[in-house]
């Protein structure tokens, strides 16, 4: 039996866990892949106080490094599900049941797929989602990204860094990044962009071949011969399997601002949550007001 059981290992979840910890609470996170969240994907954090520049893998190591420390719990199990019986949850995963007093959903969200044919025959074959993890394969290779707003835009800087070209391929005929990234990119001159692409097959069977793009406005048909393509299009939350205690909108947890959910005892914090802004920095937030609030609960 945990005081606080928090599920999702990224900057919200790490947020709650530390401010339970230093009131001596027993934690224990439940993360299904791995720690940090989407900002250990990100190849700079220039937007974090303290930190001019970092990486997204090194501040989220140092949360990590910062709970342990303090004796947080972890393990790396799949939540399926969650039940309240009697003021106690029940947190079910892929190996077992765990129980708490307190839940914290930040689960944060999944990448978007494009949900075209031989899509996920071609995942880690050519088509990617993750360019910090899988661009060093293509050192000194041309490469594609496909999408128009801050994660695309992050990608293409980060493997300009070590790839010649890098082909910007957006669906519109703007970007809807921040201004700054936006200048970054168009004043790097190995990264091109190219306007109103609509992506309507993969071409290859065991890997990557080509992509075939429809131009949304002329109707003209593109094929790009390559063996790669990052994908960066948003991400959608991931959060039907909780309905049973707390409500959704378009996917996301409705809270109040004390991050509580309908179910007492249930919070949910960082991106997995409807909001206005999802950053680092309010994902860090909400962690802080969902612990300090749980501690109040369990009093």
């Amino acid at each position: 039996m945990y005081d606080i059981i928090i599920i999702g290992g990224g900057p919200s979840g790490m947020s709650a866990a530390l401010y339970a910890l230093r009131f001596n609470k027993t934690v224990l996170i439940l993360e299904k892949e791995s720690f940090g969240g989407q900002i250990a994907s990100s190849p700079r954090v220039e937007n974090y106080p303290s930190h001019k520049s970092i990486s997204g893998l090194e501040l989220a190591n140092s949360m990590f490094d910062q709970i342990l420390d303090l004796g947080a719990s972890f393990e790396l199990e799949e939540v399926t599900g969650i039940t309240k019986e009697n003021d106690i949850f029940s947190v079910k995963t892929n190996y077992g049941v765990h129980q708490s007093k307190v839940v914290i959903i930040a689960n944060g969200v999944k990448h978007r797929k494009l949900n075209i044919e031989n899509e996920e025959n071609l995942l880690g074959k050519g088509v990617y989602y993750c360019a910090v993890c899988d661009g060093p394969m293509f050192k000194g290779l041309e490469v594609n990204v496909l999408g128009d707003a801050n994660s695309a835009l992050q990608y293409a800087l980060m493997l300009s860094n070590y790839c010649p070209k890098v082909n910007l391929l957006t669906l519109f005929d703007k970007l809807f990044a921040e201004p700054f990234l936006i200048d970054r990119v168009k004043n790097t001159n190995n990264i091109h962009i190219t306007h109103n692409l609509n992506l309507k097959k993969f071409i290859g069977e065991d890997h990557l071949e080509a992509l075939i793009f429809e131009n949304t406005k002329t109707k003209t048909e593109l094929k790009i011969n390559t063996d790669n393509l990052f994908v960066a299009i948003g991400q959608i939350p991931d959060n039907e399997k909780f309905s049973n205690l707390l409500d959704l909108e378009n996917g996301y947890i409705v809270t109040n601002d004390n991050m509580e959910t309908k179910t007492p005892g249930l919070f949910a914090v960082g991106d997995t949550r409807k909001k206005e802004v999802r950053q680092v920095i309010t994902a860090t937030s909400d962690g802080a007001i969902a612990a300090t609030k749980a501690l109040y609960y369990l009093s």
